[in-house]
């Protein structure tokens, strides 16, 4: 029988590594080797999460130290962000395959870091070395690739909504941080996502009588997801994230103006959009393209991001619609599809294609 490959999953407790774990246990090619955890060190992982039980009866969270990890054929990193991008440089020499959650490695710029995120980045040599890993859009760079950064769980929904349009010419650019467009208006996305979202830390904000019959916007006009949507859309970005009363998914709701008027001779209609995106997605195995507007529930469970899209010819303006599982597309689903083409393995290997009912 053939050896699989040995897996290390960095920051195995949070929401992120426990899917990761999830997914590794049904993988045919993968088996994990080292789960670290820095806060439930020496815990049994069959006691933190039993749902993890009769898959890892026997496995414990061991400390988070780069020498653990020597000769594993791919480590996941599930990190808080900032962390990542000071263990990449200990484990470039001990690891093959290094994949990363967070989002240390996604964008080009590092200035961008110090904008977005705060601080400036630790390893900016590193950063065109890592390739983002949004299959749809960066398959063939993704095969045999060593280091990726795979995307985050509002960008991921945004960039698969537009990114077809964008590239086929469709709607009109609203360019990043080009002073002289003067009032043209950016890409409104507005993405709602489950609580799991913001991770497994207790905190207050999160607490069941918080969340619970509430809907409410946060992040306004300064959220860190925006800059890796302006990288992958070329174009300026207005986003204004929501946290929803539930556990997984993500609905984004994404607003833009056609590159033709509606109005005009050759202007967008739906079925030209639909058109569109079918092109784009038909041969994917992870998205489907429905006539009605997707649900969260209807992406739960599954690696498979659902998108739709409409042309208003009354207003003019072209509305496209994604939803995804935020924790299996939108993280741990999309880092093990970017590693089984990093490491040659079916695309869809170990990964869910039909969402969870009711």
């Amino acid at each position: 029988m053939k050896a699989k490959l040995k897996v290390g999953i960095v920051g195995a407790s949070g929401y992120a590594g426990v899917e990761l774990l999830r997914l590794c246990a049904g993988h045919p090619d993968l088996e994990v080797a080292v789960a670290t955890a820095a806060t439930n060190r020496g815990e049994p992982v069959a006691r933190h999460t039993p749902s993890l039980a009769a898959a890892y009866p026997s496995l414990s969270y061991s400390s988070t130290d780069a020498s653990a990890l020597d000769g594993l054929d791919v480590v996941f990193l599930a990190l808080p962000h900032g962390q990542s991008q000071h263990l990449v440089p200990e484990l470039l020499p001990r690891a093959g395959v290094i994949v990363d959650l967070a989002a240390d490695f996604r964008l080009h710029d590092p200035a961008l870091y110090s904008t977005w995120y705060g601080e400036a980045h630790t390893a900016p040599g590193l950063l065109d070395a890592f390739v983002y890993g949004l299959p749809e859009l960066h398959r063939d760079d993704l095969r045999g690739a060593r280091l990726v950064a795979a995307p985050g769980c509002y960008p991921t929904a945004a960039i698969l909504a537009l990114a077809p349009l964008v590239q086929a010419g469709a709607l009109a650019i609203p360019r990043v941080h080009d002073k002289s467009s003067g009032a043209a208006p950016s890409f409104v996305v507005d993405a709602a996502s489950g609580v799991s979202g913001a991770g497994r830390a207790p905190k207050e904000s999160l607490h069941f009588a918080t969340v619970d019959e509430d809907f409410v916007a946060y992040g306004l006009l300064d959220h860190r997801h925006t800059a890796e949507m302006e990288q992958s859309l070329g174009a300026a970005v207005l986003f204004t994230p929501h946290l929803a009363p539930m556990v997984r998914g993500i609905l984004a709701t994404c607003y833009a103006l056609p590159s033709v008027p509606v109005r005009e001779p050759g202007g967008l209609t739906t079925e030209a959009a639909m058109g569109i995106l079918h092109d784009h997605y038909d041969g994917e195995q992870f998205v489907v393209v429905p006539s009605d507007p997707p649900s969260t529930k209807a992406a739960s469970g599954s690696n498979c991001a659902q998108v739709t899209v409409r042309v208003d010819p009354r207003t003019g303006w072209v509305v496209v619609i994604a939803a995804i599982d935020n924790l299996i597309k939108g993280a741990s689903g999309q880092a093990v599809q970017c590693a089984n083409l990093a490491l040659g393995l079916p695309e869809g290997a170990g990964l869910p294609i039909a969402g969870v009912y009711p």
